[in-house]
């Protein structure tokens, strides 16, 4: 088995690209992956180079693109499409590298699957069905019509639409995974989870914004990723397939378990963290429907207990500040420019 993967030295990315390493000793990786502030080659240093193969080049050159897709020539051979510029505070400040990435990237990609014909798994966000309300017991599911609100989750539904039209109109072969809100080890410091586990780390207030009433559906970048493996192994052409774990969760009540298992707080009239001016457009909820994932794929969560999740990934964050603390300074840096304590 040979995997193009794009945006291997990304979160989540990268944590696939070692699952594929333990799982598979068939498998070889070409990781493609234009090495942005959010990529870190020292996510893959450990792995095997007869196995993994880094390229540092944008997936929106077509010409790289094309010479690495051409490559996949067996039946389990793939492109699985993780490149995307991610981060709503970022494409509030700056959408355009998140058009050039998210859809410019996708187009190239998708070219040159059908070109090659290849199999193609392009990974999304259910950002891209906007929000819910806290009260409205609904949940997204595969034909809930989109309702982006940042241009981040807009590119991304650009993105999908173009697979699903390659799809209809050549006859691509690719599937969608639209996810929840990831979290685990190797993720940027500017994401909620690890920045306030590194605030804390380096003795910094953590930081919420607003009330913290949004709720988000918390899953583990593994069961995400296994996922992914799934659906590339069993999944039926031209669908989109939802990834969740159950793990609504309000940002309150995650900040809270944070400082609880590290020690922040006083138990009393300091929670341990600060309350900040919130983000334009913020999205009050997300809920995943992975029913159609769990019942065609037959894929389950592992990580079903968040606290536990939640315990290991502290640990983990706690034992590789190599990994993170080079960037940490300037990430706070920049949050010191919009950020106003409430």
């Amino acid at each position: 088995m040979r995997l193009v993967v794009t945006g291997g030295a990304g979160f989540i990315g990268a944590n696939f690209v070692r699952t594929v390493v333990r799982d598979h000793p068939d498998a070889h990786l070409t990781v493609l992956d234009s090495m942005t502030y959010a990529a870190n080659s020292a996510s893959l240093a450990d792995l095997p180079a007869d196995r993994v193969e880094v390229v540092e080049a944008d997936c929106a050159d077509q010409a790289v693109t094309d010479g690495l897709v051409a490559g996949l020539t067996g039946p389990r051979d793939a492109v699985v499409h993780f490149a995307a510029e991610s981060h709503n505070d970022n494409s509030l400040a700056a959408p355009w590298p998140f058009v050039h990435s998210n859809i410019v990237g996708t187009y190239a990609i998708l070219e040159a699957c059908r070109r090659h014909d290849v199999r193609l798994h392009h990974v999304s966000t259910d950002e891209v069905y906007g929000d819910l309300e806290l009260d409205d017991p609904a949940k997204f599911t595969p034909e809930t019509a989109y309702n982006p609100s940042s241009p981040y989750s807009a590119t991304k539904a650009g993105s999908d639409m173009l697979v699903r039209a390659w799809v209809r109109s050549f006859g691509l072969r690719a599937t969608i995974s639209n996810c929840s809100n990831n979290y685990g080890p190797y993720q940027h410091v500017e994401k909620f989870i690890p920045r306030q586990i590194t605030n804390l780390l380096t003795g910094r207030r953590p930081r919420l914004y607003g009330s913290g009433a949004n709720v988000r559906d918390w899953i583990h970048v593994h069961d995400h990723n296994a996922a992914v493996l799934r659906i590339l192994e069993r999944g039926e052409l031209g669908r989109t397939y939802l990834v969740g774990a159950d793990g609504e969760r309000s940002n309150l009540q995650v900040m809270q378990m944070i400082c609880e298992l590290m020690g922040a707080g006083d138990g009393g009239d300091d929670p341990g963290f600060d309350h900040v001016t919130d983000r334009p457009g913020h999205d009050l909820r997300y809920a995943i429907d992975a029913s159609r994932t769990r019942e065609e794929l037959g894929w389950e969560p592992r990580y079903t207990d968040l606290r536990e999740g939640l315990r290991q990934t502290i640990d983990w964050y706690r034992h590789h500040p190599d990994w993170w603390e080079p960037v940490k300074a300037r990430v706070e840096a920049r949050y010191a420019q919009t950020e106003r304590v409430l």
